[in-house]
């Protein structure tokens, strides 16, 4: 097994030895930060130091339709704490304020309304990012949407509002792009901002029960990007770390479950487990989910190899010189599930 786990290793290592220079990438190691209150803890704050991660994407607010105001609202701002000012403080990491739409907001939002958004939008981005520190640098400004055909107007409209508003003009400004925005670009438009970051994630279909592994799968993957050297955005990428599980009853889904371990579900008498997949073999509480006979719950992960071999896909498809790698997310939960060399093979592996 060491033998196996070393190969895999040193495979980005020859793959770069074996490329002409003129074709070798520029990677900048990147995580994303998902929580409403900005608190590094001391793993976090080591994988960042040992990985040399020179970007964070820091979730800075969301925005969502209010259907009593009829108006889009921002919610759940981001909260500085002192760890992470302190951090921050003494390391020269770039920050990319990122903002999430949903696409509800962009769709209901009528086209007159777009422009005091932009606004909106732009005087809360300056205020949250006077709350870092001095040295913190922000060379980009991220806007996360999983807009559709029928919301394009209005999200196209926003970005090209925001980049016409000071803070904004000074910046590059990206978008994320889902696979299914990339592949059917003809459809969906390609956003009006300077780069892409193409999340390589949630591409499954999550509410099927026949669907295997909705979060990534090398396979499924390969679908969305046989032309994706000629999407018209230099592209970045983000692949994922998180883990959940799905419930299902009666075959209808019925939500995600977060936080409920594997042991739970292997109590004898509880369930029967073939693959990924529990089926209840009881009525039972566990760890405050109420589940039912019969109930089906799939196990889904990111796992290391699965990782590589959609980093191996893209790596020649992407055209992009200069790239960033993003990781989803800095959680020390999450950062525990791997070891540092995969963590590290999952930067380098797109040389």
């Amino acid at each position: 097994m060491k033998s196996i786990h070393l190969w895999w290793l040193l495979l980005p290592l020859i793959l770069t030895a074996c490329q002409p220079a003129a074709q070798r990438k520029t990677i900048t190691r990147a995580f994303y930060y998902w929580k409403s209150t900005m608190h590094f803890t001391a793993s976090e704050m080591q994988a960042l130091d040992t990985l040399h991660v020179q970007k964070m994407y820091i979730k800075c607010f969301d925005v969502a339709w209010d259907p009593v105001a009829q108006n889009a609202m921002p919610l759940a701002k981001v909260q500085l704490t002192g760890s992470a000012t302190n951090w921050l403080s003494a390391h020269p990491i770039a920050i990319i304020p990122t903002v999430f739409i949903t696409n509800e907001c962009m769709q209901r939002i009528a086209p007159g309304q777009v422009a005091a958004l932009a606004n909106n939008l732009h005087a809360l981005m300056q205020r949250l990012a006077q709350q870092l520190p001095a040295t913190v640098q922000i060379p980009e400004i991220q806007l996360d949407c999983d807009w559709t055909a029928t919301s394009q107007q209005n999200y196209f409209a926003l970005l090209t509002a925001l980049q016409q508003l000071p803070f904004f003009q000074q910046k590059q400004v990206s978008a994320t792009i889902r696979l299914y925005q990339c592949k059917y670009k003809e459809k969906t438009g390609v956003p009006p901002v300077n780069r892409g970051l193409l999340m390589c994630y949630n591409m499954g279909n999550l509410k099927n029960p026949d669907t295997h592994n909705s979060i990534l799968e090398a396979n499924e993957l390969a679908k969305y990007i046989g032309n994706l050297q000629h999407y018209p955005l230099p592209l970045d990428v983000a692949f994922p770390l998180f883990d959940w599980k799905v419930l299902y009853q009666d075959k209808t889904y019925k939500g995600l479950i977060q936080g409920l371990s594997d042991t739970a579900l292997q109590q004898p008498g509880i369930a029967v487990q073939q693959g990924n997949r529990y089926t209840l073999l009881v009525d039972t509480t566990l760890q405050g989910y109420s589940l039912k006979k019969g109930d089906m719950i799939r196990q889904e992960d990111a796992t290391f190899a699965e990782v590589i071999r959609s980093a191996r896909l893209l790596r020649s498809k992407l055209v992009t010189p200069q790239i960033t790698v993003a990781l989803y997310h800095l959680d020390s939960l999450t950062l525990h599930k791997y070891s540092t060399n995969e963590l590290e093979t999952m930067f380098s592996s797109m040389y």
